[in-house]
């Protein structure tokens, strides 16, 4: 789904984005992270210790770059169903990090897309060698009755996700001018932004594949607007986050994408 200038247009921001090698202090940091794990079980984190000793494929996973990042997500889109595909969308990977340096091409093919046309919108940002998700909700509804919202996840909270936050917000804000709605600043800037607490990655290679896993499990249960509009950081409940599927989320990439 990316736009036909990807390829002239990218390098630049492809170089910037791809994952470096951590220092080790960063590793020993990285380290101290919790688990990949659901929130507030304790019984799982017991199970999760059993399991982290069992020998897995995922232990192999690499960092991903934003080319396996687009091919799994496609892979991804292109098994849910018409109905679902008419509520989500996604924007490419690249688009954030192309923003960032200023490529004036980004805000068209965004118009493109019409965002404005689908209740939730994935916006894949890759910043620093790290994945985040922002999630656009409800930006349809802006004169309506749904309160929109922007979602954060991030799987590495300690990188303090919310130095993104004045970037997304004049993204956002260039996204509506661009469509000629010029005086939106002042309604942005009021649109609430949520960092939930969603499960940690346990190494500095789990990122990328924890975007795609959040993307997978939003689009099967999205949480309710009024939830999110409250600043409910717990709307993801419980079964949200299953460390088994978790697990078999990885094998699958791993066996489709012949990572090593």
């Amino acid at each position: 789904m990316g736009s036909p200038d990807r390829s002239s247009d990218s390098s630049s921001a492809h170089e910037n984005s791809l994952p470096r090698m951590l220092t080790r202090r960063e590793a020993q940091k990285l380290g101290a992270a919790l688990p990949f794990k659901s929130l507030s079980n304790e019984r799982q984190l017991k199970r999760r210790a059993v399991d982290e000793n069992k020998p897995t494929k995922a232990k192999h996973l690499k960092k991903l770059d934003t080319n396996i990042f687009e091919s799994y997500l496609e892979n991804l889109w292109n098994n849910i169903s018409e109905e679902k595909q008419a509520i989500f969308m996604y924007l490419d990977s690249l688009w954030f990090s192309l923003y960032r340096e200023g490529s004036t091409k980004v805000l068209r093919w965004i118009q493109k897309k019409k965002i404005y046309s689908r209740k939730y919108v994935f916006v894949p940002i890759v910043c620093w060698g790290h994945w985040n998700l922002l999630i656009l909700c409800d930006f349809g509804e802006i004169s309506k009755s749904e309160t929109p919202c922007m979602l954060l996840l991030d799987s590495l909270a300690m990188a303090d996700p919310k130095r993104l936050e004045p970037e997304i917000r004049k993204f956002v804000l260039d996204i509506y001018c661009s469509e000629g709605q010029q005086d939106m600043k002042r309604v942005i800037s009021k649109i609430p932004l949520v960092v939930p607490k969603v499960p940690q990655q346990k190494n500095g290679d789990e990122c990328g594949l924890c975007v795609l896993y959040f993307i997978h499990r939003f689009i099967q249960m999205p949480p309710e607007n009024r939830s999110i509009v409250k600043g409910d950081t717990y709307f993801m409940q419980e079964e949200w986050f299953r460390y088994k599927e978790w697990e078999s989320f990885q094998e699958d990439f791993l066996l489709k994408n012949g990572t090593s």
